[in-house]
């Protein structure tokens, strides 16, 4: 089933802070922040929710189609790499005299982060359409321009494909009644638990009412596993131990390819629930959101070892 990935693709500027946020910042002190981190280590990755998403669905041996708005003036070496993985581009829009999207990332030794973030061309993203993309069975919204999260999710909905409803670091832009709209017009949603909360404040409404406007609400809780909200119920998945812990960065995208595959091949949720962990287990075990390579085959192996059955 091709799944169309609607979001960013962005350059990650990854920075390591060799101590503790919190030992630097004072709380009392927040009305005259002036903070420097020396961050002796740094690395330029390919990045953005879109591409991240797209590069494990991938490696589960899924059809992800990126839809991407990305800059004309720094693009090139991203598309190259996209070819030579086989990844279906032909719906990312270049803006020209504009730059990709740029994540500037700090990484403390709690693996907390302090991000800047450059949209860049993400702000055209409202410019592809989701009709323009041929034998889509299923779908998903991360985070991207803000009109065109609200263009895409009305898109989606009137084309009858199911889509996940995944805001992440974009949840802020929206009010309550527009965080309503998303969740009526999706079939399902993720997000982290600090998202969980926020969206629950935005719209006045408990996780559980919430979770009746769809099929599945999906909350990652990070190293406590994720909670499904199903059919009335609450579905705990276990977190996978990782053989490393490295780099948290994109490990949540991570998640959602295994979530997309699951829906895609009709696992059930546990099954499902437990495929996005593990894919979160073996990103993290790796720097950066995209230089992960284990195979479809070592893939299902760790799953056989972690929860003692057969993926496929």
């Amino acid at each position: 089933m091709r799944t169309l990935i609607c979001g960013s693709l962005a350059f990650d500027t990854i920075m390591v802070f060799h101590d503790r946020f919190k030992q630097h910042i004072l709380p009392e002190q927040l009305h005259i922040l002036n903070v420097a981190f020396l961050v002796p280590d740094l690395r330029r990755e390919y990045g953005g929710c879109a591409g991240n998403i797209a590069y494990n669905l991938k490696l589960l041996k899924g059809e992800p189609v990126i839809m991407a708005a990305a800059g004309g003036l720094d693009f090139t070496p991203y598309q190259q790499r996209l070819l030579l993985q086989g990844q279906a581009a032909e719906h990312i829009r270049l803006i020209p005299d504009s730059y990709t999207a740029q994540a500037y990332i700090t990484t403390d030794l709690d693996d907390n982060q302090i991000t800047a973030f450059h949209p860049g061309a993400m702000n055209f993203s409202h410019e592809n359409k989701v009709g323009d993309a041929t034998d889509i069975g299923l779908g998903i919204i991360s985070p991207d321009g803000r009109q065109g999260m609200l263009d895409h999710a009305r898109q989606f909905h009137e084309a009858g494909i199911p889509f996940v409803f995944d805001p992440g670091q974009g949840l802020p832009m929206f009010n309550g009644e527009e965080l309503n709209n998303f969740l009526q017009l999706a079939d399902y949603c993720s997000v982290n638990d600090y998202e969980a909360k926020l969206l629950s404040e935005r719209t006045g409404r408990s996780l559980e009412d919430l979770a009746t406007d769809v099929k599945a609400l999906i909350v990652t809780l990070g190293g406590a596993g994720s909670h499904i909200y199903v059919d009335g119920k609450c579905l705990h998945i276990p977190c996978v131990p990782a053989a490393e812990e490295l780099d948290p960065t994109g490990c949540g995208d991570a998640y959602r390819a295994g979530l997309l595959y699951g829906i895609a091949n009709g696992l059930d949720w546990e099954q499902t629930g437990r495929l996005a962990s593990l894919m979160g287990a073996i990103k993290i075990a790796s720097r950066g959101g995209q230089n992960h390579a284990p195979s479809r085959e070592e893939i299902g192996e760790r799953y056989r070892a972690a929860f003692g059955a057969n993926i496929w």
